[in-house]
């Protein structure tokens, strides 16, 4: 958006000295960006009322179409606007108040609570379409962290529960979906991973392994992991000069993502042919190095437990040279939950049950509309004002992000 301002000069300055006016011969610009803050106006709907003077028949009221939260003083964009301040930007609603209140807007914290609740149990079924798709597609990213739910039936107030959040989708339709459990049992990954077939991507938490096993799944490591590792083994040897173990195993690995960083715009077919040509030879020498440093290391300390993680997920960590659609380490998982992560610094906890999958619920929109280019705040104030009108599968369905 652009305003345009012009300055002429004063009537004194315009004569020129020999007597003649001034004329405008062209014009000098230049541009500065000036910030108008958020302003809130109250929508007032008026509904029309309808009688017959003649016969005094019934009476009728115009309709309102409908909307996210009925009987609520918050409009499609107002739910939007705090719920792109706290899942996006990670505001907790607390400060959310204050901000309002300086506005001259009293809104209670809980009040905003209810309504994210609301407004996330309104997206289910988005969500229901999104995890049909990303459970048809065969590549899928796994990660899960820790969350704190005050009020869980059958737990403490200070008991852990989980974040997960699934990686997949087209590369051109990328899918983040996010879900609430309160534990990490494998039974949360049946729930997640049922009806699906293909490639799965995680850490190495035991949890996917039987789930896999007992399904067309397969299982692939993450290479990022085992470089970490050995960079804690090299940190504590407190040696500047780099010629140990770690150092070498950091060397070989690097030239895996080397391989990874020049094919990462190619097509599916030449990933497959140039980690076949360049990153399998480099596996084997990875693998020899691996076998004759074994032997010779204590197991219990950070080096020893670093070959023994890399020993123990070989299988696991080479899968990525079989298939051009797949990605040498979890990163697309580990950086979808980040959000999360940085969200959870600020607001620490969630109240509830419900809190909990409802938060789970807009981080998926929001994250999901970010991976397809689309501007979080426009999306959800969209999704807020059509969803409540959906009458068919159809209609969901243009809303997808």
């Amino acid at each position: 958006m652009f305003k345009r301002q012009e300055y002429t000069l004063p009537d004194a300055e315009i004569r020129c000295p020999c007597g003649c006016m001034r004329t405008v011969i062209g014009e000098e610009t230049s541009e500065q960006l000036e910030f108008i803050p958020a302003k809130l106006q109250v929508l007032v709907h008026v509904r029309k009322k309808y009688a017959c003077k003649a016969c005094e028949g019934e009476m009728k009221t115009a309709a309102m179409p409908p909307q996210p939260i009925p009987k609520s003083n918050a409009s499609a964009g107002l739910l939007a606007h705090v719920a792109v301040y706290k899942y996006q930007d990670a505001l907790p609603l607390y400060r959310q108040e204050a901000i309002l209140q300086l506005s001259g807007i009293d809104i209670p914290r809980n009040t905003l609570a209810n309504w994210m609740i609301k407004a996330g149990a309104l997206l289910q079924p988005l969500i229901n379409l999104l995890e049909e798709r990303l459970l048809a597609h065969p590549v899928m990213h796994c990660d899960e962290t820790t969350l704190q739910v005050l009020k869980e039936p059958d737990k403490a107030a200070t008991s852990k529960s989980y974040m997960w959040v699934r990686v997949g989708g087209p590369p051109t339709q990328p899918i983040r979906l996010f879900h609430y459990a309160p534990s990490r049992s494998g039974s949360v990954v049946s729930e997640l991973l049922e009806g699906y077939e293909g490639y799965l991507q995680t850490d190495d938490y035991a949890g996917y392994n039987a789930v896999c096993a007992n399904n067309d799944i397969t299982q692939l490591g993450c290479w990022a992991h085992v470089r970490r590792k050995f960079v804690d083994a090299q940190k504590a040897t407190g040696v500047k000069k780099r010629s140990g173990k770690a150092d070498m195993a950091i060397s070989l690995i690097a030239k895996l993502y080397g391989i990874e960083k020049r094919i990462k715009e190619l097509d599916e077919q030449a990933r497959y042919d140039i980690r076949q040509q360049e990153s399998v030879p480099q596996l084997v020498k990875i693998r020899e190095w691996l076998d004759r440093s074994l032997h010779g290391t204590l197991p219990k300390g950070l080096l020893g437990k670093a070959l023994s993680y890399l020993d123990k997920n070989w299988r696991k960590l080479t899968v990525y040279t079989n298939d051009g659609r797949l990605c040498i380490d979890n990163n697309p998982a580990e950086n979808a939950i980040r959000p999360f992560v940085i969200g959870r610094k600020n607001y620490l906890f969630s109240a509830s049950v419900r809190g909990a999958t409802s938060s789970a619920n807009i981080y998926s929109l929001i994250e999901t509309a970010k991976a397809n280019g689309l501007e979080p705040y426009g999306y959800l104030r969209q999704v807020f004002t059509e969803l409540p009108k959906a009458t068919s599968v159809d209609d969901i369905e243009a809303l997808l992000p």
